[in-house]
C-alpha cells in the first residue's frame, strides 16, 4: 500500500454543497492525466487524437469509488486552466450519466467557486443547451477512439449527482473498511 498523500485524506465535500476536486487534466490539454494511487503520483495516460483536447478541468472526487473502481470523475466549469494535482473548490450542478465497459461511468459537472464567470449557473438548465452537446460530444469521441464499449445515459439535475455521490463515498467507506480488516487478519496470523 502506497503511502498517505494530501490527496488521499481529502475528504469529498470542502463544505456542505461544495466538492474537493483534484484536478488532473487542464482544460486544453491533449494529455490525459491520471492519478497513480500506488505511486501517490500523476502520470501520463494517454493522448487525445489530433484535434481533440479537454473543454474543461478534468478530476476526480477524493474518498469516492465509481462503478469502475476509481474516482467519481468531475468536470469543472472555469474559464482559465488549473493543474494536475491542484485543488479546486466546485458546486456540482449535475451529471451526465454514462456506462463505460458495463461499468457506472459517470461525469459529475461542477462550477468552481472562484470562477465569478460560472458562478451565476446554478443548476445545468442554466447552461447553454449548445454546451452540454459539446460535453457530451466530447466524451463520446474520446470513448470512440479509445474502443471501449461505452452508452451515454443522458444529463440528470443536481438530486441525481448528490445520489451519485452519497453512493460513491459509501463505496469508498466500504472499501477502505475491507482492506483495513483484511490487514487486521493478516496481523492476527503472524
Amino acid at each position: 500500500m502506497a503511502k498517505q498523500t494530501p490527496w488521499d485524506r481529502l475528504p469529498a465535500y470542502a463544505a456542505p454543497g461544495i466538492l474537493n476536486v483534484v484536478v488532473e487534466t487542464p482544460r486544453g490539454s491533449r494529455n490525459k492525466y491520471k492519478y497513480d494511487e500506488e505511486l501517490g503520483l500523476f502520470r501520463l495516460n494517454r493522448v487525445l487524437f489530433a484535434g481533440a483536447s479537454f473543454p474543461f478541468d478534468f478530476g476526480f472526487v477524493p474518498q469516492t469509488k465509481a462503478g469502475d473502481g476509481d474516482p467519481l470523475d468531475v468536470l469543472v466549469l472555469m474559464d482559465a486552466p488549473a493543474f494536475p494535482g491542484c485543488l479546486v473548490y466546485a458546486r456540482p450542478i449535475g451529471v451526465l450519466r454514462a456506462k463505460k465497459d458495463g461499468k457506472e461511468n459517470h461525469r459529475l459537472i461542477a462550477i468552481s467557486t472562484e470562477d465569478k464567470t460560472w458562478s451565476a449557473h446554478g443548476a445545468l438548465s442554466d447552461l447553454p443547451r449548445r454546451l452540454l452537446r459539446e460535453i457530451e460530444q466530447f466524451f463520446h469521441w474520446i470513448l470512440d477512439v479509445e474502443g471501449t464499449q461505452h452508452e451515454l445515459l443522458g444529463w440528470r439535475g443536481l438530486a441525481e449527482t448528490e445520489r451519485i455521490i452519497t453512493r460513491g463515498i459509501a463505496a469508498q467507506t466500504r472499501d477502505v473498511a475491507a482492506q483495513r480488516a483484511a490487514r487486521l487478519a493478516a496481523k492476527k496470523k503472524k
